[in-house]
């Protein structure tokens, strides 16, 4: 499969190191990318085809990755639009809905609508894929090939389930670096080194995660599995929920996800 990325980013890269990694051939690859410095990386570490404007060369590709940022998804669509010949468009991008970039695209419909996270750019990503009734299995499997070289894949049923999606998966990268910052702060606060705390803080976690993802049990099982009764744990877990820690990241992540509805809309307005 040949496949053009539009947008050689951090995200793209990742892609396509990721692709390499599981085989593909680099030479299959090429990517639009505005900046010099970055086709000369791009050419010099993934060994691809790096090009400063969508051209012709487009046309023999049988996907398109949109890989720029989403207040640049219209003009990157509309430069790429007169080089379509029934390629899958495939998006990166976040807020950017189906209708509004298959206008951009001269109404061009195959479509398929992704929001991974960061860290796919070590491989441990999560994306969430969407594409409508009409386009062919055939195109999907394609799609979660590219996306599942830099980690888990998971579709949902309706495009507007990206907007949660983007609040879990998609942001929740940040809350976990938040709650690893709070975590270093309150060790430190009680007398620990500030390296000692940070070390404690990321295996913890990285521990905790790496528990939960082999095991059967679900989450609250595996809390209570560490809450004895009347223990410092328990007292730990009281305070949180007197200062309705659950509540305050169901209000942020319904606050993410709204933002994500309100760009999508202000982005897809002529």
């Amino acid at each position: 499969m040949n496949i053009a990325f539009i947008g050689g980013g951090n995200m793209a890269t990742a892609l396509i190191g990721g692709m390499k990694g599981k085989g593909f051939d680099a030479a299959a690859v090429t990517v639009v990318e505005i900046s010099t410095e970055g086709r000369e990386r791009l050419a010099r570490e993934l060994g691809v085809r790096a090009i400063p404007a969508a051209d012709a060369s487009l046309a023999r590709c049988q996907m398109l990755v949109m890989a720029v940022k989403p207040q640049n998804m219209r003009e990157a669509a509309q430069a790429v639009a007169p080089f379509l010949a029934g390629q899958t468009v495939l998006s990166i991008a976040a807020g950017t809905r189906l209708a509004d970039l298959s206008r951009w695209l001269g109404g061009h419909a195959k479509l398929v609508r992704t929001m991974p996270n960061t860290p796919a750019l070590i491989g441990a990503g999560i994306t969430a894929l969407y594409a409508p009734d009409g386009v062919e299995v055939s195109r999907r499997m394609d799609a979660e090939r590219v996306l599942s070289a830099v980690g888990q894949t998971v579709w949902v049923e309706r495009e507007d389930l990206l907007d949660p999606v983007t609040a879990l998966s998609g942001s929740g990268p940040a809350y976990v670096f938040y709650f690893l910052e709070a975590l270093q702060a309150g060790g430190a606060a009680l007398g620990l080194a500030p390296d000692t705390a940070r070390r404690l803080a990321l295996q913890t976690v990285v521990g905790a995660a790496q528990l939960a993802a082999a095991s059967p049990e679900d989450f609250a099982t595996l809390r209570e599995r560490v809450t004895s009764k009347g223990g410092t744990t328990a007292a730990a877990l009281e305070v949180m929920r007197r200062h309705d820690l659950a509540g305050a990241i169901a209000a942020a992540m319904r606050a993410a996800s709204e933002r994500g509805r309100e760009m999508g809309e202000t982005l897809g307005k002529d």
